[in-house]
């Protein structure tokens, strides 16, 4: 529920504070006081309107989806519009969005004088059925469990299967192009470093000749080695160290000599060309190993291909299984809806009556399999579709709609925003809308705006908004300044002694209906 409300400098209200209580809470006023300012600015403190106050705030008891939002609940939640150059929004004192603060209000503000066909929508319609079953008879909840578990297995499995068909049909292109570029890559069977190696190859091949031409002249320092070792012997030095290093020098030479000759066996144009092959492999997958990975993968996805077959027929057959245990526990909801809807009629056109509208229709029809069964609930107010009934009509139904959710509601529905629904209604309709009210603030905060004295009545909480020298106020009212104010609404501002017996009529028998 709104605990409190504050507002400051909106067009004629310069500052109102208002303590809320539960229950139905009546605005009344002159035409002109401001009272629909005054409800758009509470609206505007929640996101779910604009308006160019510079500060109003609610404070609220609902909880906040803060895994979600990102914002911490407090004992009391509060939401704040600040306008001075531009609109700021703020929940416990931390900045959000408009369309953030009004996402987080959604579960809780509904505001009923707009034409929303939310509370027609096939699902809540639905709920509200099974919730009057489930208040009958238990065993519609598992019912409901089993079928939405195994609906949703049921969809993912359909999912999986339409995704094979769709492949299925491509299939063929698809293992051509995988066999393609395993063959591709085979066929130059590349190994990991052989790139390295070959250009190493390479670069000995452009020096091999300049390479050999050192080596033949290096040899020439054999022709005097032994002139080096007669030298050493006349001065009487060991030519040993001498010896051993014209041995290895002879070695290295030998071996070069020996590998670069080597070279004359390869062919050049081969090499320069497997060089390219490789080249081209690395440009595409990035490296050797890159591309032997991609070859892999696509024989994998090859052996998939191949397999595709018994895979889909594996999931047809579980999608048999499913798809019959769908249809049998759908027709089970069905059922069991098709025995309580002709009492769901029957009641909504008891609340209808007492609204004094015309009778509604409601039939259920096969639809489309989804998350609560296959049924879909019709609804027409005689036989007119919603889309074409007038204002006043769509918004007293959805109050009928809305009792008859709330006769098996077990926590408290939120608050609902009214504006004016009596104008225009005759004494005893008003009475009538001001009843289901009643009835519904058993379990909503309902603000509402009322010119009429049945429904002012009815109010656990009674707020006038008037005006003072071209100033807006609001105060609450105790039952003495109610009685004046219903008396006013009823005789005008001359208040005859009629209007205040009415009044308190009124009232007291209010006061027997809690």
């Amino acid at each position: 529920m709104i605990e409190r409300f504050y507002l400051k400098d909106f067009l004629s209200f310069k500052e109102v504070e208002l303590n809320m209580a539960c229950g139905l809470v009546v605005f009344t006023g002159p035409s002109g006081s401001g009272k629909s300012i005054l409800m758009n600015s509470i609206l505007a403190s929640l996101g779910a309107s604009s308006c160019e106050a510079s500060l109003c705030e609610s404070s609220v008891t609902w909880q906040l989806d803060s895994e979600n939002s990102g914002i911490e609940n407090d004992e009391i939640n509060i939401f704040k519009h600040i306008k001075k150059e531009k609109s700021r929004y703020f929940i416990n004192n931390q900045s959000v969005s408009k369309k953030s603060m009004g996402l987080l209000n959604s579960k809780y503000l509904r505001h009923l004088s707009l034409k929303d066909f939310s509370d027609f929508e096939n699902e809540n319609l639905i709920s509200i059925l099974d919730d009057r079953i489930e208040h009958k008879s238990a065993n519609i909840s598992a019912l409901k469990v089993e079928y939405k578990d195994t609906f949703l297995s049921f969809k993912k499995l359909k999912s999986e299967l339409a995704k094979i068909e769709e492949e299925e049909k491509k299939i063929v292109e698809l293992k051509e192009f995988a066999s393609f570029e395993i063959k591709k890559i085979e066929d130059i069977s590349p190994r990991i470093g052989e790139d390295e190696e070959l250009l190493e190859i390479k670069r000995e091949l452009s020096k091999k000749e300049k390479v050999l031409e050192s080596i033949s002249q290096a040899y020439t320092i054999f022709d005097n080695e032994y002139k080096i070792s007669l030298t050493l012997d006349l001065l009487d030095t060991q030519s040993a160290f001498f010896d051993d290093a014209m041995n290895e020098l002879r070695t290295v030479l030998d071996n070069a000599q020996e590998k670069f000759s080597a070279l004359d066996d390869i062919d050049v144009e081969e090499i320069l060309n497997r060089i390219e092959e490789l080249s081209g492999l690395k440009r595409r997958y990035g490296s050797i190993e890159e591309a032997l990975n991609y070859k892999e993968q696509k024989k994998r996805e090859l052996a998939e291909y191949e397999n595709i077959e018994f895979v889909k027929n594996d999931l047809e057959k579980k999608y048999g299984v499913l798809e019959k245990k769908i249809k049998n526990l759908a027709q089970k909801l069905t059922d069991l809806r098709l025995d309580e809807v002709s009492f769901f009629n029957k009641d909504l056109n008891k609340y209808l009556k007492e609204l004094y509208l015309r009778e509604a229709t409601v039939t259920l029809k096969e639809s489309e399999y989804n998350s609560y069964g296959k049924d879909e609930i019709s609804l027409k107010l005689n036989n007119t579709e919603l889309q074409k009934v007038s204002t006043g009509e769509f918004n007293r139904l959805r109050l009928s709609i809305l009792a008859l959710k709330s006769e098996y509601m077990n926590q408290n529905g939120g608050v609902l925003m009214l504006d004016e629904i009596d104008a225009n209604l005759s004494g005893e309709e008003s009475m009538s809308v001001a009843k289901v009210l009643r009835q519904l603030s058993k379990h909503f905060q309902i603000f509402v705006i009322s010119h009429q004295p049945q429904l002012t009545s009815m109010g656990d909480q009674h707020f006038l908004v008037y005006k003072e020298q071209n100033s807006s106020h609001v105060k609450e009212l105790n039952f003495e300044n109610r009685v004046d104010e219903i008396a006013r609404i009823i005789s005008g501002e001359s208040i005859s002694k009629e209007a205040k017996k009415f009044a308190k009529e009124l009232l007291e028998a209010s006061a027997g209906v809690l």
